[in-house]
């Protein structure tokens, strides 16, 4: 008996050490409080980007209208992501960018995490020679394709209803990703094509709010 309550102390011990240590190494990428640490790009070059995104008690709040993406200065490779998100009205289409590369566009070089109504999960393979392999299919985009390639949930849609907040945990290890919609594992891949770059998050079609951004590195 005093063994397993040893055995039970030590394990709990060993899982408070652990969280304290992912706490040290989180990084909030979203602070809260500002949108320093971000550049936005928008289609529409007329439209005013602080009316687009914006940082309300601790909120991001997206407007969803003119189409666009806000992108961190900073590049990651090997972590895991954490974004929390819920859609203030109808819910339309948005998405978390991973390994954006090159200069802005329209659709620029990255792995998406789909958030589209229904879509959470699914990976979208975004410009020319973005590629990944699921299920032991490999997907790229071509030369000459149309800029984008879907590639569907394993899952039934796991989001949750308008208004309510939803989790999206994201894991990006050299060639590996993983996404977990509200704690469903909803797709794997592997070989990816890109490991590393900024990460963004989208204004298209409907406004969408955004909260706890941040990563925890593996390296």
């Amino acid at each position: 008996m005093k063994t397993n309550r040893l055995f039970m102390l030590s394990f709990l011990i060993a899982g408070i050490l652990i969280t304290a240590c992912m706490e040290e190494k989180k990084v909030m990428i979203f602070n809260g409080e500002d949108l320093n640490n971000w550049t936005i790009f928008l289609v529409d070059s007329s439209a005013d980007p602080t009316e687009v995104f914006q940082v309300k008690d601790g909120i991001m709040h997206v407007s969803g209208i003119p189409n666009g993406y806000i992108r961190t200065k900073d590049e990651y490779s090997h972590y895991k992501l954490h974004v929390e998100w819920r859609w203030v009205e109808e819910p339309k289409n948005s998405g978390v960018l991973c390994h954006v590369q090159g200069e802005d566009m329209v659709w620029p070089h990255a792995i998406e995490c789909q958030l589209m109504n229904q879509h959470a999960g699914d990976i979208v393979l975004m410009r020319e020679g973005a590629g990944v392999t699921v299920n032991d299919t490999a997907y790229i985009v071509k030369p000459g394709e149309r800029p984008y390639q879907s590639i569907g949930r394993i899952e039934e849609s796991s989001e949750n209803p308008a208004g309510e907040w939803n989790t999206y945990d994201i894991t990006c290890d050299g060639t590996n990703i993983e996404l977990i919609v509200n704690g469903v594992l909803q797709n794997v891949g592997t070989d990816l094509t890109l490991t590393s770059g900024s990460i963004a998050l989208q204004s298209e079609g409907g406004p969408i709010e955004f909260r706890n951004v941040y990563l925890i590195p593996l390296k």
